[in-house]
């Protein structure tokens, strides 16, 4: 579920309150704004502390915590972000536990009813007796140090400005004390939005009832390791023989692109035989299964985004070795690409032992979560590391044979495990819900009553028992698994086999971990929780929907941590990651569903050019904003005849010049880009958005690139006739022509007659919205209070600068500007400097304070945009010299 939608859910409950006038004169009363904010200077009693903590924060609010002992690091840290985030981790803790009704009221009935099918909170706190001591220790002092903040507070008003609002509508609402697994369960989020993007594999499966296998694969080209290289070289890496008991080549797969190998082809052969023999095969293409795999949809899409996510689950994070720079020691650089919001996603922290040794050992700094203790992102007095998604096949879908409480199982009915949840609502009243499970795990169908009424449809040819049919969910985020242990492991760590050492925690989300350190050395490795699946999947992993009544098609294990990809010190002195594919081998299997490298093949190019890259360099290289893609559309636009319409030509002309950049300000090239994209926008709706269903159409990014590339070389294919047009088949030719000018005639509406007048920043802005109190369903004068923006933005999707948007949004307004707003972006940007990480550098999207109206609210949004970084001090030197305001937290009782 998208932050807009949710807002809107809330923003109905809410909306009769918000009218009236006396509340919003209170919400606007200085009192109420300025009465959470943290006091930031001076001395404060902090229960359960052992010695006294040093909190020193800079211009921009940001805290560099100095403390004697582990438990006194993380304590403080635990008070300083409830200081600045409280209400940010009061709604993701709710979230995450299926009890956002209790804050919001009814309009967070659906969100819980799913995640409490999904059971995060559970498998949270299932995982937290499984975790080392020490990190056990260090969830429980970082809860300490938050509960702290909330008895000195006392009441919600006194936390944060947004309890003012809707308390409203939940008056009696009561904060509750902080714990461990509601850390936990932000893990469970951040998986969750990171995961192995399975809306393909829903696609798929919804498409093929209605078109051809060939015309499906024309939405899901190979990938092309020819132009865009992986992220490691058969020199860096070569996969051990065990590899290849995960599935095999990727093109192999019957919902690829056709199979360009003797092996590939066989394999392919093996499923299209298996499929002609197993009546267990013939679920997937029924209609009653595609309506099935639709009301799933639905019911993920109840989830809201926590962290988001970008073009491909998209980051970028590159590292450069010595040999290659000017400083002679290694560069680091990383900007993940997430939602949009504000407070931004990431909360910028120092975390430092006055004395480091084995019973304090961290020296840290970097990107963290508000709500979750230690460092994400970052790095420490040795090392430093960025993170990318790996975005791996971790999910699969189970069509199971329900009977009363029983479901089929090799033949015999088993029963299904059964627990029932109670749901509160904020306001009064509450609601019970029975969650039932198989040995797959959590039937979606029981989440919304859509799901349910889409399973009791009969099945073709594969009905072996009376009953329902349900959908099971098999994922990796919702086993228990020691995350937690991996992010203090690389906070600690000092070197490549310490760092390997905490990556193999890491189980979900599966990240590409970026690796550098004070030595000289540069390195890569790909962990994660990867199932091994058996039976006809090593062909199709991903790709079908998996009769749960026979075991075989289980899963097998996980892929050993030995097996996954790595590299240290390759020999071409650098390393990309961008979500390209990791390896052109298929093994270990780990998803088809690859970034198709525009990106990453960008910064590759610009290293490349760059035999001694400098920090400089680095920091230009995350501001590029040039389409690798756009000289392969542009080329056939400007073959287009526009003979006898001077009036569309007069734009096409602004394509000739170009140099396939996309800027803010007025100039020829931005006048360009804003015409290219909406050409291209037109462009997907007149070719594919004709056949897709609504919540289907093209978005634009990667792989509508990567389908419009091969399409341009298949004049013939079924995609580039309109089945709006009846009795009419357009052709390649006229498609390309009327997308020319229905974008004449688009941005003549929006931008002016004249086309040289023209900005992509006017047509491309950015509005940070609250993701409760910032809906467009939300009274103009509470947005304003808790929004900002809207900021004009260069770049786009699949640019290195990526600031995404989605062409499917808008089509049905009068107005296309919508599609052209900022939905995705880099979340923080970070430069290491390994000869001295003093001179490292970093910016976040908004600020780190999440009150509203505080001086670090957004203000690094500004530099941000414009693609600046501030310095980042990390020594105690270093952090002293830069100045700032000092608060000490002593032992004691508060008053």
């Amino acid at each position: 579920m998208s932050r807009a939608i949710l807002a809107r859910r809330i923003a109905i409950a809410v909306a009769a309150l918000l009218v009236v006038v006396l509340g919003i004169v209170a919400v606007l009363a200085v009192t109420w704004v300025r009465r959470p904010f943290p006091v930031t200077e001076g001395e404060m009693k902090v229960p359960g502390l052992q010695g006294k903590v040093d909190v020193v924060r800079n211009d921009k609010g940001i805290p560099q915590i100095y403390a004697d002992s582990s438990d006194d690091l993380f304590r403080a840290q635990g008070f300083v972000q409830a200081q600045d985030r409280f209400f940010e981790m009061d709604l993701r803790r709710h979230i995450t536990s299926g009890r956002l009704s209790e804050l919001v009221g009814e309009g967070g009935l659906e969100t819980d009813r799913v995640i409490r099918t999904l059971g995060w909170r559970r498998v949270a706190e299932a995982e937290l007796p499984t975790l080392k001591p020490e990190t056990r220790r260090y969830l429980q002092a970082y809860s300490d140090g938050v509960n702290a903040y909330i008895h000195q507070q006392g009441t919600p008003s006194k936390m944060s400005l947004e309890y003012v609002v809707l308390g409203q509508k939940v008056p009696d609402y009561r904060v509750e004390d902080w714990t461990p697994a509601d850390s936990l369960a932000w893990l469970k989020a951040m998986a969750w939005d990171l995961r192995g993007d399975y809306s393909d594999e829903l696609m798929r499966a919804r498409l093929a009832g209605t078109m051809s296998l060939a015309q499906i694969n024309e939405l899901y080209p190979p990938y092309p390791y020819d132009t865009n290289k992986p992220i490691l070289s058969a020199q860096d890496w070569t996969p051990t023989t065990s590899n290849a008991t995960n599935g095999s080549a990727n093109s192999a797969l019957p919902f690829a692109a056709p199979a360009t190998t003797g092996k590939a082809a066989k394999a392919v052969k093996a499923v299209k035989d298996a499929k002609a023999t197993d009546p267990e095969l013939t679920a997937e293409r029924s209609p009653a299964a595609e309506q099935a795999y639709a009301a799933v949809s639905r019911a993920l899409r109840a989830v809201p985004v926590t962290v988001g996510r970008g073009d491909g689950i998209g980051s970028n994070s590159w590292v450069v070795g010595g040999s290659r720079t000017s400083t002679g020691k290694p560069l680091l650089a990383n900007d993940p690409h997430l939602g949009v919001s504000i407070p931004g996603i990431w909360y910028q922290v120092g975390l430092h032992c006055r004395s480091v040794s084995s019973s304090c050992p961290f020296d840290v700094a970097g990107y963290s979560f508000a709500g979750l203790p230690g460092v994400v992102i970052g790095h420490n007095q040795s090392i430093g590391w960025g993170f990318t998604n790996l975005g791996p096949d971790v999910s699969d879908f189970f069509l199971e044979q329900v009977r009363g409480n029983t479901y089929l199982r090799d033949g015999k009915q088993e029963p299904l495990t059964m627990r029932t949840e109670t749901i509160k609502i904020g306001g009064g009243g509450e609601q019970t819900i029975t969650v039932r499970s198989t040995a797959h795990g959590p039937l979606l169908s029981d989440a919304l009553d859509k799901v349910a009424e889409a399973g009791d449809s009969p099945l073709v040819n594969s009905r072996t028992s009376p009953g329902d049919y349900e959908v099971a969910l098999q994922w990796t985020g919702i086993e228990v698994n020691q995350t937690a242990d991996a992010i203090f492991g690389l906070n600690t760590a000092q070197n490549f086999q310490e760092f390997r050492a905490a990556a193999k925690d890491f189980a979900v989300p599966a990240q590409n971990l970026l690796y550098a350190d004070t030595a000289g050395n540069i390195g890569y490795q790909a962990p994660g929780s990867i199932p091994i699946r058996s039976r006809y999947m090593e062909s199709a992993p991903g790709f079908w929907i998996r009769p749960g009544w026979v075991s075989s098609w289980d899963w097998k294990g996980k892929v050993p941590f030995d097996e996954m990809p790595w590299s240290y010190n390759p020999p071409e002195g650098f390393i990309v990651a961008a979500n390209q594919a990791v390896t052109e081998s298929g093994s270990p299997f780990l998803t088809t569903e690859w970034d198709y490298g525009f990106r990453s093949q960008r910064i590759r190019s610009l290293l490349e050019k760059n035999t001694k890259v400098t920090p400089a360099t680095m920091s230009q290289i995350q501001g590029d904003v040039r389409s690798q893609f756009a000289p392969t559309l542009v080329k056939a636009l400007l073959k287009v005849d526009l003979s006898g319409d001077d009036f569309t030509k007069q734009a096409q002309d602004l394509l000739r010049k170009w140099d396939y950049t996309m800027p803010v300000g007025a100039s020829d090239a931005g006048a360009a880009a804003a015409y290219y994209n909406a050409v291209w926008s037109s462009l997907l709706d007149l070719t594919f958005d004709d056949e897709l269903p609504k919540d289907l159409r093209a978005d634009g990014g990667d792989q509508w690139m990567q389908a419009m590339t091969q399409l341009l070389t298949k004049p013939r294919s079924a995609w580039w006739d309109d089945k709006r047009t009846a009795g009419v088949a357009e052709g390649q030719s006229e498609i390309l022509r009327k997308a020319l000018v229905d974008a004449r005639l688009d941005l003549t509406r929006e931008l002016g007659k004249d086309p040289s007048d023209w900005q992509w920043g006017e047509l491309h802005t950015l509005t940070l919205q609250h993701q409760v109190l910032g809906g467009d369903d939300v009274p103009g004068v509470v947005r304003a209070l808790f929004n900002r923006g809207p900021i004009e933005l260069p770049g786009g999707s699949a640019i290195v600068n990526a600031n995404g948007w989605d062409a499917s949004q808008g089509l049905d307004d009068a107005s296309r500007s919508k599609a052209f707003k900022v939905d995705w972006a880099p979340s923080m940007r970070m430069v290491l400097d390994f000869s001295d990480l003093d001179r490292s550098r970093w910016v976040n999207q908004t600020g780190n304070s999440g009150h509203a109206f505080s001086d670090h609210y957004n203000d690094q949004s500004e530099a941000w945009a414009k693609n600046e970084l501030y310095d980042w001090p990390f020594s105690r030197k270093a952090v002293d010299a830069a100045g700032g305001d000092e608060l000490v937290l002593v032992p004691g009782t508060t008053s």
